[in-house]
């Protein structure tokens, strides 16, 4: 008898049966080949996916360090040595 199933397609067509299983092959393809023979593929893709938070804390931090504009000195009395401001 036929009977009615939900399925989640990936961004290649492919049909998986849960939306986590559907990303994890998006972020695969996104990686392409990691490792000898594409093996380390899907490991890096569910790191990727379980460290989510993490991950996207590291890029924002990142994104508003380089959108912030760097400070002018006034006065500048480094005589022209590079230092570091924390």
């Amino acid at each position: 008898m036929a009977s009615e199933c939900t399925a989640f397609r990936d961004s290649k067509g492919g049909l998986h049966s849960s939306p986590e299983r559907a990303t994890l092959e998006d972020l695969a393809g996104v990686l392409g080949r990691v490792g000898d023979e594409g093996g380390m593929t899907s490991g890096v893709a569910r790191m990727i996916f379980d460290k989510r938070s993490e991950i996207e804390r590291v890029f924002a931090e990142h994104d508003a360090m380089v959108a912030t504009p760097a400070p002018v000195l006034l006065g500048d009395d480094t005589n022209g040595r590079i230092r570091a401001i924390n």
